[in-house]
């Protein structure tokens, strides 16, 4: 395979340089990532299909991942509850050396073949489910480790890799290959290769959760009203849907916890159409 990610990079003395002449090549250089993700997204469609495949009969969704790519896969799964009222269990993102190392490097915790199965095992993983492994280098034994015994056990498997041809996206059903070239600083995948991993997680849990039923129109009608500011958001959508008055609708919403839920009982009871 050639590793992309370890390449040089394509600018010398970067300790020379002014802050403006970084802050501009860097800038150049992150202009690669999204072309690579659109060259990746008849990839990122078999993926997605896989995954609601499985999702919409009652499966769930794991991310495994080490160092910056385990935390993306634990930062998009952490965000589908409040974004789309799902319950904590149905996106699971795992890091190697365990929750500690969203905050702290731990030392050869990506260097075990068998430590993701042990971690999946912990939330009772079968073939219902769907796992994707996300290591830009695609060579991490705790990513690729945890695919082939998923593999093992008939489990559908996907992965998100910034080198093209890893041993990664080989034990893997669909691979995602987005590969945005040699970084900035060498080898620092938490640049262009991370934020390339986000925009592809951005696409899948978004796309996954769209073909759900997640969303109504272009609106989070299931978002968790965490903070003062979702209440507001959720009672506009209210005032604009139902033809309300901000006081009726912003009563109706906190009531009934949630947009969709306000809806559906307004409808029933003024025989009212629901599509925003």
């Amino acid at each position: 395979m050639e590793r992309i990610t370890e390449a040089p990079s394509q600018y010398r003395h970067l300790e020379k340089m002014t802050v403006r002449e970084l802050l501009e090549n860097m800038n150049r250089e992150d202009q690669a990532v999204p072309i690579a993700v659109a060259a990746a997204i008849p990839q990122i469609e078999a993926l997605v299909n896989a995954v609601v495949d499985k999702m919409q009969h009652g499966g769930r969704l794991f991310y495994i991942g080490a160092g910056t790519s385990g935390r993306l896969g634990v930062l998009d799964a952490s965000e589908c509850p409040p974004t789309f009222g799902v319950p904590e269990d149905l996106v699971i993102g795992l890091i190697a050396g365990g929750d500690r190392a969203i905050r702290h490097a731990i030392e050869a915790a990506e260097d075990s073949w068998t430590q993701a199965w042990e971690d999946m095992q912990a939330y009772d993983i079968d073939e219902g489910d769907a796992v994707v492994g996300i290591a830009a280098s695609g060579t991490t034994p705790y990513v690729i480790g945890g695919l082939q015994d998923c593999r093992k056990h008939g489990i559908v498997t996907g992965c998100v890799t910034c080198n093209p041809g890893s041993p990664l996206a080989a034990n893997s059903d669909f691979p995602v290959e987005a590969v945005p070239g040699p970084e900035f600083v060498t080898g620092s995948t938490r640049l262009k290769a991370g934020t390339a991993q986000k925009l592809v997680l951005n696409m899948l849990s978004t796309s996954v959760m769209i073909r759900l039923g997640r969303v109504l129109d272009n609106k989070m009608v299931d978002m968790k009203l965490s903070n003062v500011k979702l209440v507001d958001r959720g009672a506009k959508m209210l005032v604009q849907n139902l033809d309300l008055p901000y006081e009726e609708a912003h009563s109706l919403l906190l009531k009934h916890g949630s947009v969709r839920k306000a809806m559906d009982a307004f409808s029933l009871t003024h025989n009212h159409s629901t599509g925003l």
